[in-house]
């Protein structure tokens, strides 16, 4: 049999204040913006700058329409928020999530041990993230229902 490596859990020596205070920021800001976003239409033109690569290249990006779905979400619209980037039904989820695993690890004060092999997973995970991606902003411009609609 072979024997698992002992890993111990490394402690964050710091505060709970401070450790919690760029958690607390990140959440204030991302209600703040939210509430602006929700308030500010981003189909209206002017308000928001364009993306990049719709304005140089004519094309669609994997974020593109990520705002107007949001705008949607926030506005409960679910559909349209889809219409306008698929990606946002996966994405938020995830941001959620992500989110909440860093508020409590800095609550606790607990940080992942230190893994070779879950870092090279990780690594591959997101190398195949980033492949999905960039296929997904491919094939997005040329299938008519994944394009971002009007922008």
């Amino acid at each position: 049999m072979q024997e698992r490596a002992q890993t111990q859990v490394a402690i964050d020596q710091r505060s709970r204040r401070r450790r919690m205070a760029p958690v607390l920021a990140t959440g204030v800001a991302a209600i703040v913006g939210s509430l602006y976003l929700r308030a500010v239409d981003p189909n209206v033109p002017g308000h928001y700058p364009g993306c990049p690569s719709q304005f140089l290249l004519g094309i669609d990006c994997p974020g593109c329409g990520g705002m107007r779905g949001t705008y949607d979400l926030l506005h409960g619209d679910v559909g349209g928020m889809v219409d306008d980037n698929i990606l946002l039904v996966v994405a938020i989820p995830l941001a959620i999530v992500a989110f909440a695993v860093w508020a409590y690890r800095s609550w606790t004060g607990r940080k992942p041990p230190i893994d070779i092999a879950r870092q090279t997973r990780q690594t591959r995970m997101w190398v195949w993230v980033l492949i999905g991606l960039l296929a997904f902003g491919v094939v997005r411009n040329f299938v008519p229902f994944l394009g971002s609609g009007p922008g």
